[in-house]
């Protein structure tokens, strides 16, 4: 398949053009024959004309690159070897949401030929790769697996808005269903990975490489959390804490925040869901999730507490709150916790207000039913900077003044202007 895809006889297709998926496809396209696919026509449309929907990639980024964009799934025959780079959210009950991912593996099997690769990026359970998704391949194709296709699991570690670890620069893991399968994975993806690959022993080992990563994340943050709600009891400030500890060499550089988007705060559901199925209640991941979920409602209530000390009538009074997306220099508003502010402050009758430098404010009311404002009204009673966007971290006391009422709160989730506040009423976690 590697010498069949490198000397043109071939083509690689990439299923699922959202953050993951594009820089693998016009990073392959510099080297073989691509065929990037999507459902979504209007992401097509703006891909024909160089156009990132993530605003992540400039222009330059399509240039010289062999790819043919399309949402047409009869466009799939032409290609022998699949990367299914799709979303794997959650439900509302906080269980896998899997029909992205077996829907484009229906469409995958309905073009799938003897001696096909099919290799997954999207983030799932260990076993789901061969439980849920090769038995949909075998039915809806009639092929035998291993016998007439091959299947492996790669697991995706974009990190969003991350100019340092890009793709190429971060070791990719890899894995294949059999010997053969797990090597010419391995040497397809050398391609493109300047850092590197690491071949995993079984898909199963992959997959559950990825879950935990991101797993780890979320339990850390979570106890930096727990230690800032403990910590703000005691009237000590968190980032100070963190300074101090953070000297000694082995200290783990976390800290507390909002938890969303499409990773860290879906991820480790996957693997409490799998746990259970094999009677093992997850006690530690659990607790993580139930404090980072909490967090958007702790911020509402301690700016609510305050506001209420300093005076402020809740139904008269109106908050501010700057960035939606689920982090920094990002346009992603998927899972944004600070939606969980949000509707906790208007539960209290206060008028909320929402910019954004980064998100869309057509997105935001189709995702979550409010629209951004253009830009800040005044007068504020509290002003909460929930995402670190770089357009705010020039911003001084001079300028959240002018948009504040007297014994207005300044809410700074992630501590960007601690010690830089002296007049107004300061409070971060």
């Amino acid at each position: 398949m590697y010498r069949e895809l490198v000397e043109g006889n071939k083509k690689l297709a990439v299923i699922g053009l959202g953050y993951v998926g594009l820089p693998i496809a016009l990073e392959f396209a510099g080297k073989i024959k691509v065929i990037g696919y999507d459902i979504r026509h209007d992401r097509i449309d703006m891909l024909k004309n160089k156009i990132d929907p993530s605003r992540e990639l400039e222009k330059e980024a399509f240039v010289n690159k062999d790819i043919i964009f399309s949402s047409e799934p009869e466009d799939l025959r032409e290609a022998s070897f699949y990367v299914i780079a799709v979303p794997t959210p959650i439900n509302i009950h906080k269980n896998p949401d899997l029909r992205p991912l077996l829907s484009a593996t229906e469409t995958i099997a309905g073009v799938l030929k003897k001696g096909d690769y099919v290799v997954y990026e999207s983030t799932v359970y260990p076993g789901c790769t061969e439980e849920d998704c090769v038995p949909i391949l075998e039915k809806n194709s009639g092929l035998k697996f291993i016998q007439d296709f091959k299947v492996g699991f790669s697991p995706e570690r974009i990190n969003p808005g991350d100019k340092q670890h890009t793709l190429t620069k971060v070791v990719k893991v890899t894995s294949g269903c059999d010997p053969e399968s797990a090597e010419e994975i391995a040497r397809i993806y050398e391609m493109i990975i300047e850092a590197g690959v690491y071949r995993s022993s079984s898909i199963k080992i992959a997959e559950a490489a990825k879950i935990i990563e991101n797993t780890q994340r979320d339990i850390n943050i979570a106890f930096m959390n727990e230690l800032s709600m403990i910590f703000n009891k005691m009237d000590i400030n968190t980032f100070e804490v963190l300074e101090a500890a953070g000297t000694k060499w082995n200290f783990l550089r976390f800290y507390p925040g909002l938890v969303g988007g499409h990773c860290i705060g879906v991820d480790p559901y996957y693997l409490t869901y799998r746990s259970a199925i094999f009677g093992h209640h997850a006690r530690i991941i659990n607790a993580g999730r139930g404090i980072n979920d909490e967090m958007g409602a702790y911020v509402a209530k301690q700016v609510v507490q305050r506001m209420f000390r300093n005076g402020k009538s809740m139904n008269k009074s109106r908050v501010l709150i700057m960035g939606i997306t689920f982090k920094e220099n990002v346009s992603d508003i998927r899972n944004s916790k600070v939606t969980d502010i949000i509707h906790e402050l208007r539960n209290y009758g206060i008028i909320v207000d929402i910019v954004d430098p980064n998100a869309s404010s057509d997105e935001v009311e189709s995702e979550y039913g409010f629209r951004l404002a253009a830009k800040p009204v005044a007068p504020y009673d509290a002003v909460i900077v929930a995402v670190g966007h770089k357009e705010y971290l020039n911003l001084d006391e001079e300028y959240f003044k002018s948009i504040c009422t007297s014994k207005a709160i300044l809410a700074d989730i992630k501590g960007l202007f601690r010690g830089k506040i002296k007049e107004l009423k300061y409070w971060s976690l």
